[in-house]
């Protein structure tokens, strides 16, 4: 009998092509238009990987299922790129993995280092979650009990990526979260429920976006702002996109110019020191 890896490959294309062919059925002459060629690939990609995993982990129930799922990326990185060597495309698998986590951890840091800049000279700076893990050990915060304990969850939970600190009489408080995010399509979700608790917390939360391609469709730009029957309520206090892109409400479109950011974040910590009461979701800083 072959191996997983090997049935996998077969199943992956047999799978796709299958239903690609019963897809393209449905248009007159089995002439798919080209502009629902990527929805088509699209839709047969996700039938062959689910059909292949289902089948596979019932055949090899030795193997791990995430040894399964590794190896039926393989087989879509083999039809995608048409690279013969599986070995190659196993590097190319495992370079792009570290890509990700590489790129995601520097794109924080970069969102730092840029607001840091926009902010010298101002009571204001932004610093790594690692940074507030040992401001927290320390206790050199400011912060009532209960901002530290809520301040120890996120850490832990690794759910906001730089917080936000403000100087006051010789004090230091962290009254603002930030997540930072390459792309954000596929966790928007998940980012959105962590923002709107610490908003609830009467903190400032804010996010940075690179890729702003999926403001394109309405329901993530609802998932800011909120006001919808979906999404009632905004997801964070303002959105910052990279690129030139005019938006409006609590999005904004950046560039690599944080002076917009700058002036929300003066705006946001004045509040926050003086009436930190009424710093909940509807807060909006323009």
């Amino acid at each position: 009998m072959e191996n997983y890896y090997d049935f996998c490959q077969d199943s992956y294309l047999k799978e796709y092509q299958s239903n690609y062919e019963k897809l393209g059925a449905s248009f007159p002459g089995g002439k798919i238009p080209s502009s629902k060629l990527n929805e088509i690939e699209a839709e047969s990609q996700k039938a062959a990987m689910k059909n292949t995993f289902m089948a596979a982990t019932n055949i090899y129930a030795n193997v791990s299922p995430a040894e399964i799922w590794k190896a039926i990326h393989i087989a879509h990185m083999y039809r995608k790129t048409n690279i013969k060597d599986l070995n190659l495309i196993s590097t190319i698998v495992s370079a792009d993995q570290s890509w990700k986590k590489s790129s995601g951890h520097a794109f924080e840091e970069t969102v730092k280092e840029f607001s840091n800049i926009a902010l010298a000279g101002t009571n204001i700076k932004v610093i790594l979650q690692k940074d507030l893990t040992s401001l927290l050990k320390a206790k050199t915060l400011a912060n009532e009990n209960r901002d530290y304990d809520w301040l120890k969850a996120k850490v832990k939970s690794s759910v906001f990526d730089l917080f936000v600190l403000v100087s006051e009489n010789d004090k230091q408080y962290c009254f603002g979260c930030i997540q930072a995010k390459t792309s954000v399509r596929d966790r928007v979700t998940r980012d959105r429920e962590p923002s709107i608790d610490a908003m609830a917390s009467f903190f400032w939360s804010v996010i940075f976006v690179l890729d702003d391609e999926f403001l394109k469709l309405p329901k993530f730009i609802d998932m800011v702002n909120g006001g919808t029957q979906e999404f009632q309520e905004n997801g964070w206090h303002g959105m910052y996109a990279l690129s030139e892109n005019k938006y409006d409400e609590r999005i904004y479109g950046i560039g690599i110019d944080f002076e917009r950011f700058k002036k929300h974040a003066q705006k946001a910590a004045k509040l926050w020191l003086t009436q930190r009461q009424w710093f909940d979701n509807t807060w909006i800083a323009e």
